[in-house]
């Protein structure tokens, strides 16, 4: 037992050198995010911490309300690696890339007027109420209207007066990043054309979900 005290003493002592250590280096990072000396002193900490409580619970039965489990260290590495690489901007991944991710989404407009109705519907609740809002002209105009007053993506489009048809996801591995400065306001192309020395990696090819779809399917007798 003298043995496992002694044990358990250093391991309490290791846990107190750590959290000492895991304070300073926090200190020292002053609310800079992911620090690389804050994450491996948390590692030294949780560790030292695990350790001792399974020394803990090996002698005496007992344990600490610390629950954490083991990190491997390598793994930690790992793990800082990925993360401590988007902080600045780079890291000592040789592999570091930059993926591009396109989409496309064609609609049906079944009424313009509607459309055209509901964008500036949309387009009024974005101004103050002593202002214009002005005319939504054309169909291209109330797309973009309805876009800007949702969240920007393509789900700010899901509205009973667009029908969606096909559409498709890519993913590619880009040589250098998107440059907007590279292309005229006008150009709606140039953007979103691959270059030389960039690789598809896939794509996904999305099929709109219509409910005519589910009653005729439900109009086949399968058994």
């Amino acid at each position: 037992m003298t043995d496992q005290n002694a044990e358990l003493d250093a391991a309490l002592e290791a846990v107190v050198e750590a959290a000492r250590a895991h304070l300073a280096a926090v200190k020292a990072a002053a609310g800079r995010i992911d620090d690389d000396d804050v994450w491996q002193a948390y590692v030294t900490l949780n560790n030292a911490s695990y350790a001792y409580d399974e020394k803990l619970l090996d002698a005496f039965g007992e344990v600490t309300p610390w629950d954490v489990e083991s990190i491997d260290p390598d793994e930690a590495d790992h793990r800082f690696g990925l993360v401590g690489a988007g902080a600045d901007g780079a890291g000592d991944d040789p592999y570091d890339q930059v993926v591009s991710v396109r989409q496309r989404r064609d609609y049906r407009v079944p009424s313009v007027a509607a459309l055209l109705k509901v964008a500036e519907t949309a387009r009024r609740g974005s101004v103050p109420e002593d202002e214009d809002a002005g005319p939504v002209e054309s169909v291209g105009e109330a797309v973009l209207e309805l876009l800007q007053a949702g969240d920007g993506s393509l789900a700010s489009l899901d509205v009973p007066e667009l029908e969606p048809l096909d559409g498709l996801l890519t993913v590619t591995e880009v040589t250098a990043p998107l440059d907007l400065e590279a292309f005229d306001d006008a150009d709606g192309s140039g953007p979103f054309a691959p270059v030389e020395g960039d690789q598809l990696v896939g794509r996904l090819d999305e099929h709109p979900f219509l409910p005519d779809d589910e009653d005729d399917h439900a109009g086949h007798n399968h058994a």
